[in-house]
């Protein structure tokens, strides 16, 4: 996959053409990705690249700075993600006020046919745009046949009868139903982030473990709670077993940490990055008389995750 990043200006895509569609595409679930092959098999009959265009920052934070989205994938993830689903070019479209205040019409012609160069554009199935998304697909048709780009309506993709989107499975995430959201996903959800110092309590009870700081600021953190996961640091993977939570039976504190025990692993990590999978919800946070008991806990939980990665 080519990434065509169109904030640069010296891109040019003249002299080519697609067959596109466009979204936003957090998470590049399995019914972004049945749209996807939808592109690729439309591109294939009419003999020209896929492509599908998407936006860097959330367009909701240009339009209210104060915003705070709850993201399954930062920019990076998702550009990794895209590559996976075989579409031959990601363009990277800059979202901006001026471009909000497009009409459907004039974002076609402005962008799509002119900047693009796009001669047939899938639209997902109940998916719209232009300023506050007024119209909808008979009149991007009408456009279309106007401005030299064919129209066509992406099919609907249900899962168990129910309709997948990243709502879905934020929601499901912050069930601690990893699982569920594992299938939608396509991949094992995962956080990446840098290893910064805690209150190194794991370390007395014999389970230390390496606090994350997400890269992504509005990346969606699960259920509260023990996971089994698997630990990407530089080449090698681990297993490992990750808790997030408030520590209640250390101290009161309303800070949620996430923090892994990472099994076989000896060696200094701070400041380094790593990257957890989730595989698996163990069991919810839970406070303890003491640390004995939190102790003994854990080394229970430690053998349930082992069982659940050994699966």
């Amino acid at each position: 996959m080519e990434l065509i990043d169109l904030s640069k200006n010296e891109i040019s895509l003249r002299n080519r053409a697609f067959v596109a569609t466009m979204g936003f595409f957090d998470g590049v679930h399995i019914g972004h990705r049945h749209l996807i092959d939808q592109v690729k098999a439309q591109a294939k009959r009419q003999g020209l690249p896929s492509a599908v265009i998407t936006f860097p920052v959330h367009p909701r934070i240009v339009l209210q700075q104060d915003y705070q989205p709850k993201l399954l994938c930062g920019y990076e993830e998702k550009i990794e993600q895209l590559e996976t689903t075989g579409v031959d070019y990601c363009v990277s479209l800059p979202f901006t006020k001026e471009l909000s205040n497009l009409s459907a019409r004039e974002f076609m012609r402005q962008v799509l046919k002119e900047r693009i160069h796009v001669q047939t554009f899938i639209v997902g199935y109940d998916h719209r745009f232009g300023h506050n998304r007024e119209e909808g697909f008979e009149d991007y048709v009408k456009y279309g046949n106007e401005l030299g780009i064919k129209v066509m309506q992406a099919t609907e993709f249900r899962f168990a009868d129910h309709e997948v989107s990243s709502s879905l499975i934020r929601r499901l995430l912050a069930e601690g139903k990893i699982t569920i959201a594992n299938r939608l996903l396509s991949y094992n959800y995962r956080l990446s982030g840098k290893i910064v110092e805690g209150y190194q309590v794991g370390r007395t009870i014999g389970f230390p473990t390496a606090n994350i700081q997400a890269w992504e600021r509005f990346k969606v953190i699960p259920a509260l709670g023990v996971y089994a996961v698997f630990v990407r640091i530089g080449n090698e993977i681990y297993k490992g077993m990750l808790y997030i939570g408030t520590r209640p039976t250390i101290h009161q504190s309303e800070e949620i940490s996430v923090e892994v025990n990472i099994f076989e692993f000896d060696g200094d990590l701070y400041n380094r990055s790593l990257t957890v999978e989730f595989v698996d919800f163990i069991r919810p946070d839970m406070v303890f008389e003491n640390t004995e008991l939190l102790a003994r806990q854990i080394q229970q939980d430690k053998l349930t995750v082992l069982e659940r990665l050994n699966n």
